[in-house]
This record gives C-alpha cells, sequence and structure tokens, in this order.
C-alpha cells in the first residue's frame, strides 16, 4: 500500500460535515480499540537545512470505527501523549517536552477528532476530515488514510490504517527555532487496531 500524503493549507482542506450530518455506522461497521503497542507516530523536521531529523511518540491510544460498506458512518479519534516524545535522546526529549516545544506540562496530550469520512479516489483510501490539536491549538485539516489490511490478532481481528501529512509547526504557535529547525514537519501515523 503506498504511503498517502494528508496535506495542512486550509486552501486544500474539504469542508467538514457538521456532527449532526454525520450518518451512524451501518450494522456492518467495525470498531477497534486503537493498540498503543503496534501503532507508531513519528515525525520529521529538517536541521539546519541540511539533513532530515526523526522522532516519535509512544503512548497512542482511541478508537477507529471502519465502516466499509458506507464510509460515511466511520470515525476517527486518537489521542497522544506529549511526554511520551522519544528522539534517542534524553537531553534532547527533556527540551521537546518543554515550554520551547510541546510544552507537555501544560499541553499533555496532541489529539485528532475525525467530523466528516467519505470513500477516497483510490483503493482502500478515505478522505477523514477533522480537527487536529498540537500545542492547545485546534486546526482543521482533512486526511487522505489507507486502510492498510485485516488480519488476525491473539485476541480477534486487527485492522491497520496509515496517513502521511505534513503540517507548519508555527500554526500549532510552536515558534521555537525557526530557521535552525525546519517549519514544515512530516508526520506518520500507522494504526493497528483490535475488535471490540
Amino acid at each position: 500500500m503506498s504511503r498517502l500524503a494528508w496535506t495542512a493549507p486550509a486552501a486544500l482542506l474539504l469542508p467538514l460535515l457538521a456532527p449532526s450530518a454525520v450518518p451512524a455506522p451501518s450494522p456492518a461497521a467495525k470498531t477497534y480499540k486503537i493498540d498503543s503497542v503496534h501503532s507508531s507516530a513519528l515525525f520529521r523536521i529538517k536541521h539546519n537545512n541540511a539533513s532530515y531529523f526523526h522522532g516519535g511518540f509512544h503512548d497512542i491510544s482511541g478508537t477507529i470505527v471502519h465502516d466499509e460498506a458506507n464510509p460515511a458512518g466511520s470515525s476517527v479519534e486518537v489521542t497522544i501523549k506529549a511526554d511520551s516524545v522519544s528522539t534517542g535522546n534524553g537531553k534532547r526529549d527533556d527540551h521537546l517536552k518543554s515550554p520551547d516545544f510541546f510544552n507537555a506540562a501544560e499541553f499533555p496530550v496532541l489529539s485528532f477528532k475525525s467530523k466528516g469520512v467519505k470513500k477516497g479516489s483510490a483503493k482502500e483510501e478515505l478522505e477523514v476530515a477533522g480537527d487536529l490539536t498540537i500545542h492547545g491549538v485546534t486546526k482543521p485539516l482533512t486526511a487522505k488514510v489507507a486502510h492498510t489490511g485485516t488480519g488476525k490478532g491473539q485476541r480477534g481481528e486487527v485492522a491497520g490504517f496509515e496517513t502521511v501529512f505534513t503540517i507548519k509547526r508555527t500554526d500549532f504557535g510552536m515558534n521555537y527555532m525557526v530557521g535552525p529547525l525546519g517549519d514544515e514537519v512530516q508526520v506518520t501515523i500507522s494504526l493497528e487496531g483490535e475488535i471490540q
């Protein structure tokens, strides 16, 4: 399955469905609890306009409703704990948790909550519109999400979903060291959910 882009500029955003307009899931809809152990939230940012620097978060939770027969009945809620950021360097991780960046003490979670889902143009693709919250700032975004597969886990059916998107951290009030560190951040979210 190819990686699919989720772009943030407002001109590219799809209209969001009002909460009251979201159809109820069909009887065939499946609800999955996100498995933090087998899910990933990764980011990539440029350093000194030269190399790319990578990191991620370890604490991911939430719920996915996948309605294959009626994509509009699908939904997703994802929560990531800011203090679970990890880059392989403890001193740098502490700096990222500080008020210079994520300010994890004041804004302990990053989250995404969908407001509308529809079938995308590619096979196994969904277009998911919703609200992304980082650093206490909420912005509307639309994602192209790939349904990467369904399998059998130890406790029943599991399903996978992935999206890749780019945001500007300054849009979320994270203005520290713009220049030496890039403004654009590429984020990869890969989720595995267990059937409920």
